[in-house]
């Protein structure tokens, strides 16, 4: 029996190839619609997908999909973003109609708001999936296949690079901008920090056996998988990049974000029509190939890991990509392997069906994993397993760690030592005030912000040549770390301001040593230094904050 498949935006970027793939299957019927009868019987040319104008906004919409009674409809339209004040009006009006529904949306907000239809779609036995698409259909399809095994899950961590000659359709381009420089909510160390869109940008590099794609930037940016996968995973921190081949156009975005940041501008959207006939000049340029990889990095066995799922499309596919998940889940449809109600599509969708559909086009897929140790694990070897175990889990910074607990300060009174606690934020003195600690790592380093009260000082951590250095500012000291009974001593036995030694009558004295009480870590810091005396000594216990969603 012959279903008929409605695609709604059938000729854009990514409906277009959803389209064609879905007209070369035996069994299905297949409607382009949209509000351009031009552009679907451009893209549908030499198929035997059938056209039909289509508004979605039609005050008859409900009538017009029951007259063409689909067994299932797709939204590949978009923006989600723009869908106004009642964005689920096609998904409403599909279930009424009796069919399935899915989408292609990439928008947080507007994939997790469709659960609100779940008690209609159950009633109709009927399915409606939001997000069917890269994300966050197939990360998370990635994610539960790295995931088992793992105890706790520090970090899940996305990037998208596609390729400069990939094409772009001017509402992926209006969802690009939409999100430039205004507030990104990230789940970052159990807790919901707002990073500017099209910020925090670092260079990545996607790697498969005999191939990879060489470093390129990529920038925060929001989707579903930043809202949907801390709570579905119980993960600590959940982080998205996405990035554009060329520097000049992935650097000019982000120097174009800054008016947005700073409040001069409410978005970038109105610049997308001029945006997209620059990328269209520049498309020359760059490759025809993309990637995507996804990181599950945390506890399996005790042990730090980090496992890796990667993507390489060649020869134009990567596109491919974001329609293939929309594909697998009409076949389940088809099949009755997909539960009724309405939510969004996370790991609904088997990687492995996933992957073999992938494998139809010039796109690889790969996995791997690593030992992720934190720097004191790496420095300290054998040693490390010797602390107690409240020490080790302090030191284990597989992405972010927030500690919190309670600390007593004693300060120097000379002249000299109030000079240099003020230079590097040292606190002031109190008998009891509270602490939080912040170890996050980035890339071979870890940075450690400590706030006791209203004070915050932070140094920068590196392993160098088998020994651990700690840099404030200007100067950076290396410190004779070791493990003496049940305790971590670190002295600092040397330092540099800048690539100047530091003569070693000029060196800080420290008397430092992590231990525990139990269930705490506890610390003891005593620096001093020559002429000057006692500079602070800062003794207490820290806990781990809530670093998970519950």
């Amino acid at each position: 029996m012959s279903r008929t498949i409605l695609v709604v935006g059938g000729y854009g970027v990514f409906g277009a190839r959803l389209s064609r793939a879905l007209a070369g299957e035996a069994g299905l019927h297949v409607l382009v619609a949209g509000r351009s009868l031009a552009r679907a019987q451009e893209v549908c040319a030499g198929t035997a997908a059938l056209l039909l104008v289509l508004d979605r906004d039609a005050p008859d919409l409900p009538a017009q999909l029951a007259g063409l009674a689909p067994f299932a409809v797709i939204d590949a339209a978009g923006p989600f973003q723009a869908y106004g004040a009642a964005p689920y009006r096609l998904a409403r009006a599909c279930l009424q109609a009796g069919a399935h529904y899915l989408d292609l949306s990439d928008d947080a907000d507007f994939t997790a708001g469709i659960a609100s239809l779940d008690d209609l779609a159950r009633e109709g036995g009927l399915v409606a999936l939001s997000g069917v698409s890269s994300v966050p259909a197939l990360s998370s399809a990635v994610v539960a296949n790295l995931a088992p095994g793992m105890e706790d899950i520090h970090l899940i961590d996305t990037v998208v690079l596609p390729g400069n000659r990939a094409p772009r359709g001017l509402s992926v381009i209006r969802a690009i901008l939409t999100q430039a420089g205004r507030p990104v909510a990230h789940w970052r160390g159990g807790r919901a920090v707002a990073m500017p869109g099209w910020s925090g940008t670092r260079r990545e590099r996607i790697a498969l056996p005999g191939q990879c794609l060489p470093a390129r930037p990529a920038s925060l940016i929001g989707a579903p998988d930043l809202r949907l996968f801390p709570p579905t995973f119980v993960a600590r921190s959940v982080v998205f990049r996405a990035g554009l081949e060329l520097g000049l156009m992935h650097h000019g975005l982000w120097l174009l974000a800054w008016p947005v940041r700073l409040g001069l501008m409410r978005s970038l959207v109105p610049l997308a029509r001029p945006l997209r006939w620059i990328a269209d000049l520049l498309r020359p340029f760059g490759s025809d190939r993309g990637g995507m990889r996804v990181r599950v990095a945390g506890l399996a066995g005790g042990r730090p890991v980090a496992r890796d799922w990667a993507l390489i499309a060649g020869a134009g596919d990567g596109p491919e990509v974001p329609a293939i998940p929309a594909r697998v889940a009409v076949q389940m449809l088809a099949e009755g392997d997909l539960r009724p109600g309405a939510r969004p599509c996370l790991a609904d969708l088997p990687l492995a069906r996933l992957e073999q559909a992938l494998a139809t086009h010039a796109i690889a897929t790969g996995r791997g994993e690593s030992p992720c140790p934190g720097l004191l694990e790496t420095v300290l070897g054998p040693d490390f397993a010797r602390l107690p175990a409240p020490v080790q889990a302090l030191h284990q910074v597989i992405d972010l760690g927030r500690w919190q607990g309670e600390a007593q300060v004693a300060r120097g009174t000379g002249r000299l030592s109030r000079l240099v606690c003020r230079l590097f934020g040292f606190p002031a003195a109190t008998a009891a005030t509270p602490v939080e600690v912040t170890m996050e790592r980035r890339g071979e380093a870890e940075v450690w912000t400590r706030r006791f009260g209203s004070r915050v000082f932070l140094s920068v951590m590196r392993a160098r040549k088998g020994q651990m250095t700690e840099r404030f500012g200007p100067f950076t000291f290396t410190l004779g770390l070791a493990v003496e009974g049940d305790a971590l001593r670190f002295p600092v036995v040397a330092g540099r301001l800048g690539p100047v030694p530091l003569p070693r009558r000029l060196l800080p004295q420290s008397v430092a040593q992590e231990t525990a009480d139990g269930v705490r870590a506890c610390f003891d810091v005593k620096l001093s230094l020559p002429l000057a005396g006692l500079l602070v000594r800062y003794r207490g216990w820290l806990e781990p904050a809530d670093q998970s969603r519950k």
